[in-house]
């Protein structure tokens, strides 16, 4: 098969194989990995014709382009060399196009006086074309990947333009600063779409956002040609509090009114109030007939309960018979808010993997994100169900945290065992508190607690040293006058 080269972005390193192997999924192609690494963003893969690159281009968040690869080398003797075997028999197609002929650097670069040489260096290629930097027929481009620091580069690569990429499209258009109603909490733009991309999202499938907020992941979904609805806890995030001062809007903002501002409504089913344990939302029983689902895929970003507790509809003692009543008189009542109790987030993680073996179909995804941490102690298990397969795990790192995008596949009935449905019941953090019931919020706390304390032990020690300093000198210009 042909050799491409696929050209990444710098960002979110962790994530850019696994959006490009998912595309190729969605698209039905077979992709193969030659040449990756992380600290690089050129890619070498294995497809089976132009066509096909387009199909996984033309949706990647964090590539920026694929080209045919024409050529390669560790200098340009070798690379000029490899360009003449690989495409020589190319280039009469290209004979009397109007090209492009340009020179990236990785870590490095040219003046545009060393530019030029090294593109009339190609002249062997005998283009007789008009050379044009604005829509030309054909494109090509010399990547440079440098070491750091280096004044050579360590390795050439020759391309032909196939397709770029709607990346920097993208951001611009879903830029959360853009975006009419968005709340505190509001994941940002480019991750909710590549986050729609892992969970191979696709025109006419179905997904679900149980924790949707002010919408960004149902969204970027309906973006993709997906039909999406989703539910919230909080009533009021979904129904909006109303327009910015700072853009000059006026009246009401809402989550149907982000749909209608990107010209999306259409695929929004709509919203309602719910917590996956008391969602209205049919649930199949738990047998082994595992073709029940309805759901193509499930994408979330579940609290993480550090603002505050994790909680589900419910109250946190057993109602007398008159509050019930009043409960059941009010609850259809504009602005009512119904009751809550804590909640565990190790029982939250696992009830959303249930719901998720429930109601997906064979093959439906759902991708979530999970708190993690840069320490050891504060590390969390990954989730886990026997109806549920792990396909990757993408990490974003922050200070003193990171979090992990978890993506599964519903197995089909033929992988899963029989028996595997009947678990056992889990032991869950138990106490009437936020941190009793939430382990990873009460040590990332504690971890914050840890690193005031250091800083100021360090101001401390540091004024000390300061004081001693002063009292030294002082000393030292008296006995200088005696």
């Amino acid at each position: 098969m042909p050799e491409y080269l696929v050209r990444l972005a710098q960002a979110h390193e962790s994530f850019r194989k696994v959006e490009l192997q998912a595309l190729a999924d969605v698209a039905g192609v077979t992709l193969q990995f030659v040449k990756y690494e992380e600290d690089s963003p050129y890619c070498i893969v294995n497809l089976c014709s132009d066509s096909a690159a387009r199909k996984i281009i033309t949706r990647s968040i964090l590539a920026q382009g694929i080209y045919e690869l024409w050529g390669q080398g560790s200098t340009y003797r070798t690379l000029h060399q490899s360009v003449r075997l690989l495409s020589g028999f190319q280039w009469p197609h290209y004979e009397n196009a109007s090209f492009r002929f340009t020179v990236e650097g990785y870590r490095g670069g040219r003046s545009a006086s060393e530019q030029r040489d090294i593109i009339d260096s190609f002249s062997y290629m005998a283009l007789k074309g008009q050379p044009r930097m604005r829509l030309p027929d054909v494109a090509f481009r010399v990547f440079e990947d440098y070491d750091l620091d280096a004044k050579e580069p360590k390795y050439l690569y020759f391309g032909r333009l196939v397709a770029e990429s709607p990346r920097n499209e993208a951001k611009r258009t879903f830029d959360l600063k853009k975006r009419h109603y968005i709340s505190t909490t509001s994941m940002d733009a480019e991750l909710t779409l590549l986050t729609a991309n892992i969970a191979h999202v696709a025109p006419g499938k179905l997904f679900y956002d149980p924790f949707m907020g002010t919408g960004g992941f149902p969204i970027a979904c309906a973006h993709f040609g997906a039909v999406v609805f989703g539910s919230d806890i909080d009533g009021r995030t979904i129904r909006g509090t109303g327009g910015s001062a700072r853009r000059g809007q006026t009246g009401k903002y809402d989550v149907v009114g982000n749909f209608r501002q990107y010209g999306i409504e259409s695929s929004y089913l709509g919203a309602f109030v719910s917590d996956l344990t008391n969602t209205p939302l049919r649930i199949p029983p738990p047998t082994m007939d595992l073709t029940t689902g309805y759901l193509d895929g499930i994408v979330c970003d579940p609290p993480y309960g550090i603002r505050e507790g994790l909680k589900v509809l419910g109250s946190r003692q057993a109602l007398l018979e008159t509050e019930k009543q009043t409960h059941q008189d009010q609850y259809k009542a504009p602005g009512y808010i119904p009751p809550k109790r804590p909640y565990s987030f190790t029982a939250l993680l696992d009830d959303i993997l249930a719901f998720a073996v429930a109601t997906l179909v064979e093959d439906g995804r759902i991708s979530m994100w999970m708190p993690t941490a840069n320490d050891e102690d504060i590390e969390l298990i990954i989730p886990s169900h026997p109806c549920l397969e792990l396909t990757s795990v993408c990490v974003q790192a922050f200070n003193k945290w990171s979090r992990r995008l978890l993506t599964y596949r519903r197995r089909r009935e033929s992988e899963v065992p029989e028996g595997t449905l009947e678990s056992a019941k889990k032991e869950y953090e138990k106490g009437t508190r936020a941190s009793e019931l939430n382990d990873f919020r009460r040590k990332y706390f504690q971890g914050f607690k840890e690193f005031e304390s250091m800083k100021k032990e360090f101001v401390r020690l540091k004024m000390n040293s300061r004081a001693t300093e002063e009292t030294v000198g002082t000393a030292e210009e008296r006995e200088a006058r005696t």
